[in-house]
């Protein structure tokens, strides 16, 4: 079960909790960096993408911090809105896929990150199902890189399913899958 906002996570001395995001971009984009691979470039326009984020309705970030106060991941999302960028550029993947229905109603995930020192501890997991929770929708949405990673299988064990697959993002140099789960997430494994 993940913790409430501010309790402390299955990892000793890591608590998940709410996240000022736009004070601590860097902080956050420094984990997706080393967690996702990213070039100082890519950063720069992820700290633009970010910021411009955190404007619209019902954005909402949390953040996995030790006892220090070092940021080891993150979360962020929103209420979906088909007139969002990623939305207009997945759309015709899940009209195909008969999916497109899961663009409303929907809280997209729409960054999640660990430091690689932190992965497989259960903090990705605490992230999610805690700011899900937290949702006022009654499911989710998120895309992730289309091959087999601890990601896709964390995602699947929470209850989401591939709505669609092989999407191209502009720019992005592998394709993508489109997953979706019921709200509340499943938990257990």
């Amino acid at each position: 079960m993940a913790a409430l906002s501010g309790e402390r996570s299955q990892v000793p001395d890591v608590v998940v909790g709410p996240l000022d995001l736009t004070a601590r971009v860097d902080e956050a984009l420094a984990v997706q960096a080393l967690a996702f691979g990213l070039s100082d470039e890519e950063i720069d326009i992820r700290r633009y993408i970010v910021l411009r984020h955190l404007l619209n309705r019902g954005s909402r970030a949390l953040g996995a911090t030790t006892a220090t106060g070092r940021l080891v991941g993150f979360v962020y999302g929103m209420p979906n809105d088909r007139t969002y960028w990623w939305s207009t550029v997945v759309e015709p993947y899940l009209h195909r896929s008969g999916n497109a229905g899961w663009l409303d109603e929907s809280f997209v995930i729409t960054e999640l990150h660990v430091h690689p020192d932190f992965q497989g501890r259960g903090i990705g997991r605490e992230l999610i199902t805690t700011i899900t929770d937290g949702a006022d929708q009654q499911r989710s949405i998120l895309s992730a890189i289309d091959i087999e990673s601890p990601a896709r299988g964390l995602y699947r064990r929470l209850g989401y399913q591939d709505l669609a697959r092989q999407v191209m993002f502009p720019s992005a140099p592998s394709p993508y899958a489109v997953m979706g789960a019921a709200l509340p997430l499943l938990r257990g494994n």
